[in-house]
């Protein structure tokens, strides 16, 4: 039975609480770290499925705010709550991304989203790469002046050009693993806090 497997402390915790997965703990030491989440807040899950990350955004928010969540696949929680929609979609297709942005701007876009993996570490990690890649451009497009971003990557060799892209767009941009992270894990979450306002565009002539 390898280490993914069997469960640990984290996994164990999650079943007792009633989430899906032991990746909320992740959430939790980001909030704990960086004061993202706070009450009222209009909030975007990217790749949310099974739903632990939205289930703890919706357990923080207790009836504030608002919360969209998007995947591929269904989510693994019943969230029957008035501040919460979910789609089951493509985050690339154009009716998707019509209907989160009519639930928008949000103050805070988060992303647990992950490749399949094939055991090839430099397709995994390009395919991470892309993901965050797309959450990016999902925060250009629906993220409020002064809101933040977390996407989950796979370190490979593409982090440094991310962090530069998001530290053009923010007032400050960094990557921090939280200790729950599995300890044989290479995945890390870029953060970036304070987007800036985009340059005004000059006046025709």
């Amino acid at each position: 039975m390898s280490g993914y497997e069997k469960p640990d402390h984290w996994t164990l915790k999650a079943k007792k609480e009633g989430y899906p997965a032991r990746s909320v703990y992740k959430l939790a030491e980001l909030q704990d770290k960086f004061g993202l989440l706070k009450a009222g807040m209009r909030v975007l899950d990217v790749g949310a499925a099974p739903g632990s990350w939205s289930l703890w955004v919706l357990r923080f928010l207790k009836g504030s705010g608002f919360l969209s969540a998007v995947d591929l696949q269904k989510l693994a929680i019943s969230a029957p709550t008035p501040n919460f929609f979910f789609i089951q979609g493509d985050l690339y297709d154009p009716a998707v991304r019509a209907e989160l942005a009519a639930r928008g701007p949000y103050d805070l876009v988060l992303s647990d989203a992950a490749p399949s993996t094939t055991g090839n570490s430099t397709v995994d990690t390009g395919r991470s790469e892309s993901i965050v890649e797309a959450v990016l451009d999902m925060a250009d497009e629906f993220l409020a002046p002064g809101g933040a971003v977390v996407a989950k990557l796979f370190i490979g060799g593409g982090e440094r050009e991310l962090l530069d892209r998001m530290k053009a767009g923010y007032a400050a941009a960094r990557g921090f693993k939280p200790k729950t992270c599995r300890s044989e894990s290479f995945e890390t979450y870029l953060v970036g806090t304070g987007k800036r306002r985009p340059a005004p565009r000059p006046a025709a002539p």
